[in-house]
């Protein structure tokens, strides 16, 4: 009996010191749980840059006291040129010049690179080679005679030839060149609520998922291509209506990956993500949700310009009823879409562009502005001269974060050096 009395109260005390155990150690492991979450890699951002994103995160996020599931907040990027380097649609347009990338008849193609271009004279800084101006009758006649001539000999629209072959022409050479010089005399003369819906209108008969495999292909080649300047300048020969034109740009788009770890950090503290773009949405959605890329955002938390379709093909067309999804198109978006979802408005805007300034600034939600320092003009260099007063000062309602544009990366600087350069610049001179 006595023995059977002390196994009963070793078990007992076995029990209740398992018990006490277990409360003491319970809260310590539940706090662990709640207060352990992910924290913004360092990368390359500039320190106090990084120290304001990385508190908004902590006062925002999951583990703030104010944090409610129901009420969740949200962050809105720009795509080209702040969550990657340079711009995907501008990339894409090349490689559908190089690749003659188009499943369009001539006639068809002449009257898509005339859709909502007023007719006359582009601006004065779009002059030919002999200082005379340049009007939109006199280039779209002279591409639609480069377009037919390659249409009828390429072997990927109606011809026989390879493309090493048709790519080797003086028409080519004059098609590539005053194409690209039309796309950028459209946006100088007319701003780019014509020209950014108007490169779109080149995919004019594809389809979605011929887009997306288009977008992908023009990804992985930009990718791996050099940063560099390239300048076209289109035959004396073919000198046209238009005469001899000359045409710049810069090759090359990179991976950022700071902004894909701010991303991926601000979900796994709760904040939802999303991409307002002046690009094709459906390009974007290529770069942002592709694994490959390591951005990894839902496809539907990416918005940006839209096309009509009709019987399953896009047209030249921009969807009716629906903002163009620059400037104050992107405030309007983030209302009708995003507020109306959410009830409220972002806590974070980042962007690099004269086309990011109105979200930057209409929306009173908005408690920090990340400006990827491009040292620009205008609009967005108010943003930037802003950030730059704000240095060194606690809670600041606009950062700057500067780059090296000769490699494509971020630098731990407020400052950026531009192509070419050596040395950092903080604003615009």
């Amino acid at each position: 009996m006595l023995h059977a009395h002390a196994n009963r109260r070793f078990w007992w005390l076995s029990l209740l010191l398992v018990v006490a155990l277990f409360t003491a150690l319970t809260p310590a492991a539940a706090k662990t749980a709640t207060t352990t979450t992910q924290v913004l890699d360092k990368g390359k951002w500039a320190p106090a840059t990084y120290q304001a994103v990385q508190e908004l995160i902590e006062k925002n996020g999951i583990n703030s006291p104010s944090y409610h599931a129901s009420k969740k907040p949200y962050a809105v990027f720009d795509w080209d040129n702040t969550s990657i380097m340079h711009d995907t649609e501008e990339a894409l347009f090349v490689y559908q010049i190089h690749h003659l990338a188009y499943k369009l008849t001539p006639e068809e193609f002449g009257k898509v690179i005339r859709t909502n271009v007023p007719e006359g004279p582009f601006a004065d800084s779009y002059q030919n080679a002999d200082g005379k101006p340049v009007t939109l009758d006199a280039v779209a006649s002279d591409l639609v005679s480069d377009y037919t001539y390659l249409y009828q000999n390429y072997k990927g629209l109606k011809g026989t030839k390879s493309l090493e072959e048709v790519t080797a022409t003086e028409q080519f050479a004059d098609f590539r060149a005053k194409l690209y010089f039309l796309y950028e005399a459209i946006n100088e003369t007319h701003s780019n609520t014509i020209g950014y819906p108007w490169v779109l209108y080149l995919f004019t008969n594809m389809t979605i998922d011929e887009v997306h495999k288009l977008a992908e292909l023009s990804n992985d080649a930009s990718l791996g291509m050099a940063i560099q300047k390239v300048t076209w300048t289109s035959p004396k020969a073919l000198a046209g209506k238009a005469g001899v034109i000359t045409a710049s740009h810069t090759t090359g788009l990179r991976l950022t990956s700071e902004v894909a770890n701010l991303m991926n950090t601000l979900r796994a503290n709760g904040i939802d993500v999303y991409v307002v773009s002046a690009s094709l949405e459906d390009v974007v959605r290529v770069f942002a949700t592709l694994p490959k890329y390591g951005y990894n955002l839902p496809s539907e938390n990416v918005i940006g310009m839209r096309l009509e379709t009709q019987n399953g093909v896009i047209t030249n067309k921009y969807l009716p009823n629906y903002p163009i999804t620059v400037g104050h198109g992107k405030t309007e978006v983030i209302q009708s879409i995003l507020e109306k979802k959410y009830g409220h408005g972002p806590i974070l805007i980042a962007g690099d562009s004269n086309g990011d300034f109105e979200m930057m600034t209409e929306l009173g939600s908005v408690k920090l502005v990340l400006v990827v320092n491009r040292v620009k003009g205008g609009k967005i260099g108010q943003q930037a001269a802003k950030g730059a007063e704000q240095l060194g000062k606690a809670n600041p309602s606009v950062v700057l974060q500067g780059r090296d544009e000769n490699t494509g990366m971020w630098i731990p600087n407020e400052a950026t050096i531009k192509l070419g350069k050596t040395e950092p610049q903080l604003v615009a001179k």
